[in-house]
């Protein structure tokens, strides 16, 4: 099973670098930022922009892929979105790794100044965008009419060096039956937000549930599943080799953690080596 890691985009920049530069040399298959304005209860304390980010760790790696976990149409129009995940696969060579959601209702949704919307209409407004996003990335020029989004012959040139694939964040039947039809890996929190006190067996619980529903539905056999581990997960922790195995059982391709933060938060330092080791 494939380990990959979300750094945080409150470090500085060259932290940023320097920790990529680091989970390359560790053999994690991707490294993953979130792609929000400003998140939780880290609002008020620094916050760098994921593109850029992930641009400069383009330049300062060569193996690892790189992507966002994820974009959301809160903030992102797909024309201008394209053409920079276009600009960051061609500086990573082909590295880059779309991950994408409907999106929350927290500050990100209401930052613009927009009308909130209901979860069934932000799930429709997400579909029109994830279409149209992966139209622009795969053809030079596009036109579209859509009732959120349009597109008066946007050039998306010369479009990224292979085909990005996509990771779509589902929760719901009506979402995992979209991720099931136009991603490459579905992605999951797992049902329901770790807990301090959480043992193994609760956390493997909470992610075997969405990996069940996932598989019934039509189309989903030939997708990735990843399990995405909370910042405050504690449970899958307390034995990570029992952990990992269910994981595989349960049918999970990879599994992406936080990198191990000075604050004590993501994975413990203490089980650090063991996670790495895959055991």
């Amino acid at each position: 099973m494939d380990l990959s890691c979300v750094i945080l985009n409150d470090l500085h920049p060259g932290d940023f670098l320097a920790t990529a530069r680091t989970a390359q040399e560790a053999g994690l298959r991707t490294v993953f930022c979130y792609d929000h304005l400003s998140w939780r209860d880290l609002r008020d304390g620094p916050w760098y922009n994921a593109v850029p980010l992930l641009a400069a760790a383009a330049t300062a790696t060569d193996r690892i892929r790189l992507g966002t976990l994820v974009a959301s149409p809160n903030y992102r129009h797909p024309v201008t979105f394209a053409s920079e995940v276009m600009t960051v696969d061609q500086l990573s060579g082909g590295r880059f790794e779309l991950g994408v959601g409907a999106g929350t209702a927290a500050h990100d949704a209401s930052v613009l100044g927009l009308a909130p919307l209901s979860p069934r209409s932000r799930q429709d407004r997400f579909e029109e965008w994830t279409l149209l996003l992966r139209t622009l990335l795969t053809q030079r020029a596009t036109d579209a009419d859509g009732t959120h989004y349009r597109a008066v012959d946007a050039r998306t040139i010369p479009g990224p060096v292979t085909r990005v694939p996509l990771t779509v964040a589902a929760a719901g039947p009506r979402g995992m039956r979209f991720a099931a039809r136009v991603g490459q890996t579905w992605v999951t929190y797992g049902s329901g937000e770790p807990r301090r006190g959480d043992t193994v067996a609760d956390a493997i619980a909470r992610f075997s549930e969405p990996a069940e529903r996932f598989a019934r539905i039509e189309g989903s056999a030939g997708v990735r599943r990843m399990a995405l581990l909370g910042l405050d997960e504690t449970g899958a922790f307390t034995d990570w080799p029992v952990f990992s195995a269910a994981l595989a059982d349960a049918g999970y391709d990879e599994v992406c953690v936080h990198w191990p933060r000075t604050d004590g938060r993501g994975a413990p330092a203490a089980v650090w080596d063991q996670v790495l080791s895959r055991g």
